[in-house]
């Protein structure tokens, strides 16, 4: 934890004073204003040709989640076994339970064990499912939550031997400390505090030998065994297991190259800048010390993003911390098309001028200049309340086949008539539109691109953050006051990049933003987090009745 401040945190949303002495990569990145090194991104040699790696990668995904006609055998018989063990008890007893929250509890107990069981992939796969609250069960995102702290670390010699190889001398002469102790350790790396030997404090991050070959070997596994899945398991039914597989390939086949992580870091921090989001601070990779598996970077330091009685210590406003949050991620996706794809507790923290530092850019949405747009339509028709222009911004994101009537997506869904508030449902009324939508979506072809899965996760996070810093926040004002100051800042740039008036930026449907919440009743009250979260709990109550 962070050493208190002595005076009050400057605001998070606005820059933060700085000194003469502050270093001059500040100007292009959102960076520390004490540099342990400087970044001229121009003249490094790790960050050459990484599109050209990117698009390799892209273009691997349609190969390897193709199901082969034989898969890897011996990996596909203690993978399909494990999964069956972990299954059966819920297939001969547990399914025909009436209690919707026993049914799926003991399920997802028995396939997080199973995760464990079969490794770094399970497992990262269960992290990243783990994240995602309202998207999964919340029984199954509580289980995958405990693998967090399940993988055990490499030897100090297995570690020594990946640095070593990859930086092409011994580690003695590249670092004049470096623990044996990892700081953590997760699926795919694990990390190390070290010292230069021109005195920098760093972080490093090392590759699993192995697991580019324990990664590939198992996607092959997984998308054999995915098709069989649907709708065979309840955790699994909304999810489209080969569309999920499909996710996770694009997702973690990226995250197996750090020079591409090191790059994300760049582009994140230089989005930040433009933006002039000086809430934030990105760690600076380290000009030279960057490979495929060996990521060193400068080390901070700050309050744990739980560590409420810190930041009170400190000056720092809890509602501050959250409006930075809000921001800079909606402009980061509506203004550069990029923002940090997996926020979550243990990938941020606050420094102690109440500014927020993003660790861990492995996952990091990039979006197309088409998907940019799409994204955006989908913003502005949602804020608008123009439901066509929704699906249609939906269907370019990927969420729905390209040549699909949108009309008829609409009588479908039912979203042409008046909006249902879930709280005012019976239990039967609820469980019945859910298996009609769910039915209706499948039908239709709709999938989560990895676009929207990011988003909705990160939603998922700024929600619990807002539940922990600021319960009281009204969500209604600063949803209102989020977009006046985005039509204000860039409402004229983004009106011509979509063809359409400025003025049309401007305007928020108050009604059809509550609309979006599940709200039909007229109510001049503040929407609070405390609100919204008494509504949810009162509809997943009538649910686990069920």
């Amino acid at each position: 934890m962070a050493r208190p401040a002595q005076t009050p945190a400057a605001s998070p949303t606005q820059p933060p004073a700085t000194s003469p002495g502050t270093a001059p990569d500040t100007d292009r990145f959102a960076f520390t204003d004490a540099a342990p090194w400087v970044v001229d991104r121009d003249h490094l040699d790790w960050d050459v040709g990484l599109g050209v790696i990117r698009a390799a990668l892209a273009r691997e995904v349609p190969r390897l989640t193709a199901p082969k006609r034989i898969p890897p055998l011996g990996r596909l018989a203690r993978v399909s076994g494990r999964l069956a063990w972990a299954v059966a008890p819920w297939l001969l007893r547990e399914r025909r339970l009436s209690d919707s929250t026993r049914r799926i509890d003991g399920l997802s107990r028995r396939l997080r064990e199973a995760a464990e069981d079969l490794g770094p992939t399970y497992i990262k796969l269960g992290q990243i499912i783990s994240s995602g609250a309202g998207i999964f069960p919340d029984e199954l995102v509580a289980q995958f939550s405990l693998l967090r702290d399940k993988v055990p670390a490499e030897s100090f010699e297995v570690v020594r031997e990946v640095v070593e190889s990859d930086l092409g001398r011994p580690l003695e002469d590249v670092f004049a400390t470096f623990d044996r102790k990892p700081l953590a350790a997760a699926s795919i790396a694990q990390v190390h505090v070290a010292t230069l030997h021109t005195g920098e404090e760093v972080v490093v991050k090392v590759q699993r030998p192995t697991i580019r070959t324990q990664v590939y070997r198992d996607l092959e596994v997984m998308a054999w065994l995915a098709p069989f899945l649907i709708g065979r398991i309840p955790v699994s039914a909304l999810a489209n297991p080969p569309a999920l597989v499909e996710l996770f390939t694009e997702t973690i086949t990226e995250e197996l190259d750090f020079r591409l992580e090191a790059e994300n870091m760049l582009d994140v921090a230089e989005a930040f800048a433009q933006l002039d989001q000086r809430g934030f601070v990105v760690a600076r990779p380290h000009p030279t010390l960057v490979t495929r598996r060996v990521l060193v970077m400068e080390r901070l330091s700050g309050y744990g993003w739980e560590d409420i009685d810190g930041m009170i210590a400190a000056g720092i406003s809890g509602h501050d911390v959250v409006r930075t949050g809000m921001v800079g991620f909606t402009e980061g996706a509506m203004v550069q098309g990029i923002f940090h794809g997996d926020l979550h507790g243990g990938n941020l923290f606050v420094l102690e001028d109440g500014r927020i530092a993003l660790l861990d850019f492995g996952i990091t949405a990039r979006m197309t200049e088409k998907e940019r747009l799409a994204f955006l339509r989908m913003m502005i028709t949602g804020a608008t309340g123009d439901i066509r222009g929704q699906l249609a911004a939906f269907r370019d994101l990927g969420a729905l086949p390209d040549d699909v009537d949108l009309d008829w997506v609409m009588s479908e869904l039912r979203l042409d008539g008046d909006v249902i508030d879930p709280t005012q449902l019976s239990q039967d009324e609820m469980m019945a539109e859910l298996q009609r939508i769910t039915k209706a979506l499948l039908g239709m072809g709709a999938r989560l691109p990895k676009i929207l899965m990011l988003y909705v996760k990160n939603l998922v996070f700024l929600d619990g953050a807002i539940a922990t810093l600021a319960p009281d926040l009204d969500i209604m004002a600063e949803i209102m006051n989020l977009w006046m100051s985005m039509a204000g800042r860039h409402g004229e740039v983004l009106a011509a990049q979509l063809g359409i008036a400025a003025d049309d930026m401007i305007g928020v449907d108050e009604t059809s933003v509550r609309a979006a919440f599940g709200i039909t009743e007229q109510d001049a009250s503040p929407l609070t987090h405390e609100e919204l979260r008494r509504r949810r709990d009162l509809i997943r109550a009538r649910m686990r009745k069920r």
